[in-house]
């Protein structure tokens, strides 16, 4: 084989990988900027915006175990929750991960950041950060969220590395 030949076998191999990354690039952009849309809607306090991110079947499990299902449940029970709970909250998105699986699903991985949030009767205070799991899917040119989970998270500390200790024995 000639150096030309090896070298024009590898640019084209380049050049091939490079189309499926810069296309891959586009999606991710896009899910980057739907989750600018969800940022934006909650400041906003606007349930329906928020909802309309959602496919029609989209579903929500929030940091409590609540399942909402169906983009008009996640409608009503965020409009229920903007009246009052999260009212005076402040949604930060801090970090986005993005894995393509196909040309119209993809799954995001998204931290946030909330202040102002005030607790529902019975439950935990409101937590300060989480990571949402989200299943995309992608309809005609936009991307919407098929599937959310909501999870706080936590400084991640070392697992103990066996039993506690016994007390001393105090006489």
């Amino acid at each position: 084989m000639t150096k030309r030949f090896i070298a024009a076998v590898c640019l084209l191999l380049w050049l091939g990988l490079g189309g499926q990354s810069a296309a891959q690039e586009t999606e991710i952009a896009a899910i980057r900027e739907l989750q600018a849309r969800q940022e934006e809607a909650w400041n906003r306090h606007d349930a329906g915006a928020y909802a309309d991110l959602f496919t029609e079947d989209g579903d929500v499990v929030n940091v409590l175990g609540w399942w909402w299902q169906g983009r008009a449940e996640i409608r009503s029970k965020l409009t229920e929750a903007f009246a009052f709970v999260f009212r005076d909250s402040r949604l930060t998105i801090t970090e986005v991960q993005v894995r393509v699986l196909d040309p119209r699903i993809a799954i995001a991985h998204v931290r946030w950041k909330m202040e102002g949030a005030k607790a529902p009767p019975g439950a935990p205070d409101p937590p300060r950060e989480g990571i949402q799991l989200q299943v995309l899917r992608k309809t005609g040119d936009r991307w919407f969220i098929a599937s959310f989970q909501n999870t706080n998270a936590l400084p991640e500390t070392p697992f103990p590395k066996g039993p506690p200790s016994k007390p001393e024995n105090r006489q």
